[in-house]
């Protein structure tokens, strides 16, 4: 009797963020409404990975590499939840040189296995450092942040979840602070599984010749005003530029793969962390293919036309992450709305506007399951962060 309580116990954990509904109105209503979000189970934690000294490899022209090492880190966790059990879901956030996940303790072993197993991998294949850390979400509520979560489903492909509360960006300040090794250390017993990785897309121009790619980070560390002020600044987004699709920097007109060599032997390298003649052949013959099937069958424009559905393009984990496309007088007129609040300490934001957007991609099914991450070129994420950074290390230095 016990240990079936224990098991209904265990699922119900399990099953926490499975079970969240979707919720299908415009963001800036969802935010209005504050009881459709849910608080973490103090039995999960926050899963980070996290590029060491990413800014550098950016400068010194790594980007892609970067952006691809934050990808393969989200591959890993899904593939290894998928082996465990299919039905787990979880909420998880890319961010351009690293990733957040929000587990079950129960599951958490497995994955910091999966993820240490992946940091040395890439330590050996790209030459960066992954560094991989976690924190309890009971230790976060213990230290007076919260954590509060929902779904949002932006159209009739892609579900997305959104965030209340400082909870990861508290998780990711300890994290990044200490970054002690796990206890769970890797070894070569552990299976390396990036299947689903794939990156052959060139770099996405916008759809307009004027327009041109902003990827844009704002904080706001006041938890009882987020969902008012990112609500505000959703709804100035939405009236510039246009509703979701309308602003999307991924256009299915604009979409092309890149079928050089040298793409599909870097994906392969990260892939499989070696050399094989029969995979880049055989990788290089279907992407040439490709090329021509997505531009003369109904099928491959279909798909296509999916991708830019799928394409996630704005998260809330606490703080709104977004790319979009835009031209330079939208862009000033955004600003005129973020510097105004920014100067009544009301956000902190950073903005980096670039030529073009990249995208990595987990394909599980064709038809059904993939997922496309899109950040900006020239730094997009991190070259944002790096603007928030140093807005706050202004902000300390003139209030020590």
């Amino acid at each position: 009797m016990v240990f079936k309580i224990l098991n209904v116990m265990m699922t119900a954990d399990l099953d926490f963020y499975k079970n969240i509904k979707k919720n299908s109105l415009p963001l800036t209503d969802l935010l209005k409404d504050e009881s459709l979000f849910s608080s973490v189970p103090k039995n999960w934690s926050v899963v980070v990975t996290d590029i060491e000294n990413s800014t550098v490899a950016v400068s010194q022209g790594f980007h892609n590499d970067v952006n691809l090492c934050a990808t393969g880190s989200i591959i890993t966790v899904l593939n290894t939840l998928k082996s465990i059990n299919k039905k787990v879901t979880i909420p998880y956030f890319f961010g351009g040189d690293g990733s957040t996940f929000i587990i079950p303790n129960t599951l958490l072993e497995p994955v910091l296995l999966a993820l240490n197993n992946y940091s040395q991998h890439i330590k050996n294949t790209l030459k960066l450092n992954l560094r991989v850390g976690h924190v309890d979400v009971e230790k976060l509520y213990a230290n007076n942040v919260t954590l509060r979560i929902t779904k949002l489903r932006h159209n009739k492909y892609l579900t997305t979840p959104v965030v209340l509360g400082n909870g990861i960006k508290y998780a990711e300040t300890i994290i990044k602070a200490q970054f002690i090794a796990s206890e769970t250390i890797s070894n070569n017993k552990i299976e390396l599984n990036l299947e689903g990785m794939e990156c052959r897309w060139d770099e996405i121009s916008p759809n307009q010749s004027d327009k041109k790619v902003i990827c844009l980070l704002v904080n706001c560390e006041d938890e009882k005003k987020q969902a008012e002020i990112f609500g505000t600044i959703m709804n100035e987004i939405n009236y510039i530029f246009g509703n979701l699709e309308k602003r999307n920097p991924i256009s299915a007109l604009k979409l092309k793969l890149n079928t050089s060599l040298q793409k599909i032997r870097k994906e392969m390298y990260v892939k499989k962390g070696k050399n094989s003649k029969g995979y880049l052949i055989n990788n290089w013959l279907v992407t040439l293919f490709g090329k021509y099937y997505f531009k003369l069958f109904k099928a491959g424009k279909y798909y296509v036309f999916k991708v830019s559905q799928l394409s996630d393009t704005i998260m809330l984990d606490g703080s709104i992450n977004t790319v979009i496309s835009g031209t330079d007088k939208q862009v000033n007129r955004l600003q005129i709305l973020l510097d105004d609040l920014e100067s009544s300490d009301k956000i902190i934001y950073g903005l980096h506007i670039t030529h073009a957007s990249i995208m990595s991609c987990y394909i599980e099914d064709r038809k059904e399951k993939h997922i496309h991450f899109v950040d900006g070129t020239e730094g997009g994420y991190t070259s944002a962060a790096i603007a928030v950074k140093e807005k706050l290390k202004r902000k300390r230095l003139a209030n020590p």
